[in-house]
């Protein structure tokens, strides 16, 4: 089989701000960020919604940093898991858009979860039915697919190349009424934003398909050798994760981002190894962090 895929040009963006709207109180779990992007030439600014959290935690907070979510051009899921959709409804009721483009991948609809110890399956809470979503304008893609006037690329499905990026072995999917192995979880995505001056920015959610495939991937379809900041989860927590945050570590140091915002399901281990090895470029995230780019 060959397959011939046409990647999106990206432009470029004069200035990102990012902001950190949600992460779960008790476990480093970031699950919303507001992005805006400043245009060069028109001085158009544009707004991004990157998750939704799990529930309307984000419209609470969104109120208290007085932020108004009506100004929100787009949704970009990073995959379907509970924790960066669950409150998909609430914020898509906030920002109260008809044709509000919703970007998706088709196995965020699948019934998931994670198998336990005992051999029995944590179930996920269910992904938003297309049905409830059908006054929106829903984008179902697993290729790279550009947002906000070109200044945005959602990168669409990851290629596992590493050899110790081995996704979410636990992962389990519901297909013909048996729970089946879903370990690499395809929907799994990032969002690239190209700074003028400075290079890429790339917004993992969880980053499932391994925070150095999603670094690599963003090089090869931008064409731009030079990564400025990465951001996001990079799922170096638990006991089968922590296995391979060295070797995270050393490629992270190698690809040499600017900033480093190691957030959500990083893990403290992992957060502390990139410390050690990288002090000055790793900045300790929270809710209500403000990131201008």
């Amino acid at each position: 089989m060959a397959l011939l895929l046409t990647v999106p040009v990206l432009g470029y963006t004069a200035r990102l701000q990012i902001t950190f709207l949600l992460l779960w109180a008790c476990v480093p779990k970031y699950a919303f960020m507001l992005l805006r992007s400043q245009m060069s030439t028109i001085r158009l600014n544009k707004s991004l919604a990157f998750c939704s959290g799990s529930s309307n935690g984000v419209i609470e907070n969104a109120k208290r940093m007085e932020i108004d979510l009506k100004e929100v051009e787009s949704i970009i899921l990073s995959h379907g898991h509970y924790d960066h959709s669950g409150g998909l409804l609430s914020l898509l009721k906030a920002i109260s858009r008809v044709d509000l483009p919703i970007i998706v991948h088709e196995d965020m609809f699948k019934t998931r979860g994670v198998a336990n110890p005992d051999g029995t399956i944590r179930i996920y809470p269910e992904f938003a039915a297309k049905r409830e979503l059908s006054t929106k304008k829903l984008i179902v893609t697993k290729h790279p697919f550009l947002v906000a006037d070109d200044k945005a690329l959602v990168t669409g499905e990851i290629p596992r190349e590493t050899n110790f990026e081995k996704g979410y072995p636990q992962h389990r999917a519901l297909v013909d009424g048996l729970w089946q192995p879903d370990p690499l979880v395809w929907d799994d995505r990032a969002i690239i934003i190209n700074v003028k001056g400075k290079g890429l920015v790339v917004i993992s959610g969880c980053a499932h398909a391994g925070i150095i495939n999603t670094l690599n991937y963003a090089k090869r379809i931008t064409g731009i050798a030079k990564t400025y900041a990465v951001i996001g989860g990079f799922h170096l927590a638990g006991k089968e994760a922590e296995t391979r945050i060295q070797q995270s570590v050393d490629e992270i140091q190698r690809i040499n981002p600017t900033i480093i915002v190691a957030a959500h399901c990083t893990g403290w281990r992992a957060k502390c190894a990139i410390a050690n090895t990288m002090p000055k470029k790793i900045i300790w995230n929270n809710v209500g962090n403000l990131y201008k780019l």
